[in-house]
Protein backbone atom coordinates (compact mmCIF):
# COMPACT_ATOMS: atom_id res chain seq x y z
CA UNK A 1 0.00 0.00 0.00
CA UNK A 2 1.49 3.11 -1.14
CA UNK A 3 1.03 4.93 2.50
CA UNK A 4 -1.08 8.13 2.81
CA UNK A 5 -2.27 8.33 -0.64
CA UNK A 6 -5.81 8.21 -2.61
CA UNK A 7 -6.79 8.22 -6.28
CA UNK A 8 -9.43 11.14 -6.77
CA UNK A 9 -11.63 10.50 -9.51
CA UNK A 10 -12.96 13.63 -10.48
CA UNK A 11 -15.73 14.56 -12.53
CA UNK A 12 -16.40 11.83 -14.23
CA UNK A 13 -20.42 11.59 -14.45
CA UNK A 14 -22.88 11.29 -17.27
CA UNK A 15 -23.97 15.17 -17.18
CA UNK A 16 -20.24 16.52 -17.70
CA UNK A 17 -18.98 13.20 -20.17
CA UNK A 18 -22.00 14.15 -22.40
CA UNK A 19 -19.50 17.10 -23.20
CA UNK A 20 -16.74 14.87 -24.48
CA UNK A 21 -17.31 13.10 -28.34
CA UNK A 22 -15.63 10.21 -27.83
CA UNK A 23 -15.65 9.73 -23.92
CA UNK A 24 -14.72 5.95 -24.36
CA UNK A 25 -10.97 5.99 -23.78
CA UNK A 26 -11.08 8.53 -20.94
CA UNK A 27 -13.44 6.51 -19.39
CA UNK A 28 -11.30 2.88 -19.88
CA UNK A 29 -8.25 4.39 -18.67
CA UNK A 30 -10.12 5.66 -15.31
CA UNK A 31 -11.39 2.23 -14.57
CA UNK A 32 -7.92 0.96 -15.48
CA UNK A 33 -6.41 3.59 -12.18
CA UNK A 34 -9.28 2.64 -10.29
CA UNK A 35 -8.43 -1.18 -10.92
CA UNK A 36 -4.48 0.00 -9.93
CA UNK A 37 -5.77 2.08 -6.97
CA UNK A 38 -7.75 -0.96 -5.47
CA UNK A 39 -4.55 -3.21 -5.87
CA UNK A 40 -2.34 -1.12 -4.29
CA UNK A 41 -5.54 -0.64 -1.48
CA UNK A 42 -5.18 3.01 -2.01
CA UNK A 43 -8.34 4.42 -1.42
CA UNK A 44 -10.55 5.99 -3.83
CA UNK A 45 -12.34 9.10 -3.43
CA UNK A 46 -14.87 10.61 -6.10
CA UNK A 47 -15.60 14.54 -6.54
CA UNK A 48 -18.36 15.09 -8.59
CA UNK A 49 -19.92 18.60 -9.45
CA UNK A 50 -23.22 18.43 -8.09
CA UNK A 51 -26.17 21.54 -7.75
CA UNK A 52 -28.51 20.49 -5.25
CA UNK A 53 -30.51 24.31 -5.06
CA UNK A 54 -30.40 24.54 -8.81
CA UNK A 55 -30.27 28.02 -9.60
CA UNK A 56 -29.12 29.49 -6.27
CA UNK A 57 -26.36 27.57 -6.30
CA UNK A 58 -24.88 29.70 -9.46
CA UNK A 59 -23.86 32.95 -9.23
CA UNK A 60 -24.28 34.75 -12.48
CA UNK A 61 -20.89 36.36 -11.50
CA UNK A 62 -19.24 32.96 -12.62
CA UNK A 63 -18.29 33.17 -16.56
CA UNK A 64 -18.35 29.50 -16.77
CA UNK A 65 -21.65 28.32 -15.06
CA UNK A 66 -24.10 30.88 -15.64
CA UNK A 67 -24.89 30.22 -18.56
CA UNK A 68 -26.54 26.95 -17.02
CA UNK A 69 -28.70 28.90 -14.80
CA UNK A 70 -31.89 28.35 -17.48
CA UNK A 71 -30.39 25.32 -18.18
CA UNK A 72 -30.47 23.68 -14.92
CA UNK A 73 -34.64 24.32 -14.43
CA UNK A 74 -34.86 21.63 -17.05
CA UNK A 75 -32.19 18.67 -16.38
CA UNK A 76 -32.22 15.79 -13.99
CA UNK A 77 -29.77 16.41 -11.27
CA UNK A 78 -30.05 12.83 -10.35
CA UNK A 79 -29.40 11.77 -13.73
CA UNK A 80 -26.52 14.69 -14.56
CA UNK A 81 -24.48 13.99 -11.32
CA UNK A 82 -24.18 9.78 -11.57
CA UNK A 83 -20.73 8.62 -11.87
CA UNK A 84 -20.24 6.40 -15.10
CA UNK A 85 -21.49 2.87 -14.41
CA UNK A 86 -18.29 1.65 -15.53
CA UNK A 87 -16.75 3.85 -12.76
CA UNK A 88 -19.04 3.37 -9.79
CA UNK A 89 -18.24 3.95 -6.47
CA UNK A 90 -17.47 0.66 -4.33
CA UNK A 91 -18.94 0.52 -0.40
CA UNK A 92 -15.84 2.44 1.09
CA UNK A 93 -15.21 4.56 -1.57
CA UNK A 94 -15.40 8.51 -0.37
CA UNK A 95 -17.83 10.46 -2.01
CA UNK A 96 -17.39 14.31 -2.42
CA UNK A 97 -19.68 16.80 -3.93
CA UNK A 98 -18.28 20.26 -4.72
CA UNK A 99 -19.69 23.50 -6.33
CA UNK A 100 -17.07 24.72 -8.71
CA UNK A 101 -14.18 23.81 -10.66
CA UNK A 102 -11.33 23.21 -7.83
CA UNK A 103 -12.49 19.88 -6.33
CA UNK A 104 -12.08 21.74 -2.76
CA UNK A 105 -14.37 24.44 -3.39
CA UNK A 106 -17.89 24.17 -1.40
CA UNK A 107 -16.78 20.19 -1.11
CA UNK A 108 -15.81 18.21 2.24
CA UNK A 109 -12.65 17.24 0.23
CA UNK A 110 -9.82 18.78 2.69
CA UNK A 111 -11.79 17.15 5.28
CA UNK A 112 -11.73 14.02 4.04
CA UNK A 113 -8.53 14.09 3.29
CA UNK A 114 -7.01 15.13 6.62
CA UNK A 115 -9.54 12.28 8.36
CA UNK A 116 -7.82 9.66 6.33
CA UNK A 117 -3.99 10.99 6.69
CA UNK A 118 -3.77 11.33 3.50
CA UNK A 119 -0.77 13.79 1.99
CA UNK A 120 -0.35 12.73 -1.68
CA UNK A 121 -3.44 13.03 -4.46
CA UNK A 122 -3.19 11.07 -7.57
CA UNK A 123 -5.92 12.99 -10.79
CA UNK A 124 -7.51 11.31 -12.84
CA UNK A 125 -10.77 13.13 -14.39
CA UNK A 126 -12.27 15.34 -16.87
CA UNK A 127 -11.38 18.19 -18.09
CA UNK A 128 -7.99 18.68 -17.71
CA UNK A 129 -8.13 22.01 -18.39
CA UNK A 130 -10.95 22.78 -15.22
CA UNK A 131 -11.15 20.51 -12.29
CA UNK A 132 -7.66 18.83 -12.79
CA UNK A 133 -5.97 22.42 -13.34
CA UNK A 134 -7.75 24.10 -10.50
CA UNK A 135 -7.67 21.03 -7.57
CA UNK A 136 -3.52 20.90 -8.73
CA UNK A 137 -2.97 24.63 -8.41
CA UNK A 138 -5.22 24.80 -5.27
CA UNK A 139 -2.93 21.65 -3.86
CA UNK A 140 -0.31 22.78 -4.34
CA UNK A 141 -1.43 26.11 -2.09
CA UNK A 142 -2.12 22.86 0.79
CA UNK A 143 1.40 21.78 0.24
CA UNK A 144 -0.06 18.81 -0.56
CA UNK A 145 2.18 16.12 -2.90
CA UNK A 146 0.80 15.80 -5.94
CA UNK A 147 0.71 13.44 -9.06
CA UNK A 148 -1.39 13.81 -12.24
CA UNK A 149 -2.43 10.75 -14.40
CA UNK A 150 -2.08 12.19 -18.14
CA UNK A 151 -3.51 9.69 -19.77
CA UNK A 152 -6.28 9.22 -17.05
CA UNK A 153 -7.16 13.25 -17.64
CA UNK A 154 -8.99 14.40 -20.78
CA UNK A 155 -9.64 17.65 -22.04
CA UNK A 156 -12.06 18.71 -25.12
CA UNK A 157 -9.25 20.48 -26.42
CA UNK A 158 -6.13 18.12 -26.88
CA UNK A 159 -3.69 21.16 -27.27
CA UNK A 160 -4.54 22.53 -23.78
CA UNK A 161 -4.51 18.85 -22.04
CA UNK A 162 -0.94 18.41 -24.11
CA UNK A 163 0.65 21.81 -22.68
CA UNK A 164 -0.97 21.61 -19.14
CA UNK A 165 0.57 17.84 -19.07
CA UNK A 166 4.35 18.36 -19.86
CA UNK A 167 4.47 22.27 -19.71
CA UNK A 168 2.56 24.17 -16.62
CA UNK A 169 1.75 20.52 -14.20
CA UNK A 170 4.68 19.72 -13.61
CA UNK A 171 5.85 22.81 -11.94
CA UNK A 172 3.65 21.58 -9.07
CA UNK A 173 3.57 17.73 -9.56
CA UNK A 174 4.41 14.19 -10.55
CA UNK A 175 2.93 13.65 -14.19
CA UNK A 176 3.15 10.11 -14.80
CA UNK A 177 0.91 7.59 -17.38
CA UNK A 178 -1.42 5.02 -15.36
CA UNK A 179 1.90 2.31 -16.80
CA UNK A 180 4.38 4.44 -14.86
CA UNK A 181 2.71 4.76 -11.66
CA UNK A 182 1.50 1.10 -11.56
CA UNK A 183 5.04 -0.28 -12.10
CA UNK A 184 6.35 2.75 -9.25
Amino acid sequence: MEQNTALLVMDMQLGILSNFPNPENIIKNVANAIEIARAKNIPVIYVTLEFKNRISDISPNNKLFAPYRERIKDINLNEFSKVHPALTPQEGDIRVMKRRISAFTGSGLEVALRSNGIQHIILSGVATGGIVLSTTTEAADKDYKISVLSDACADRDEEVHRVLTTKVFIRHANVLTIEEWKNS
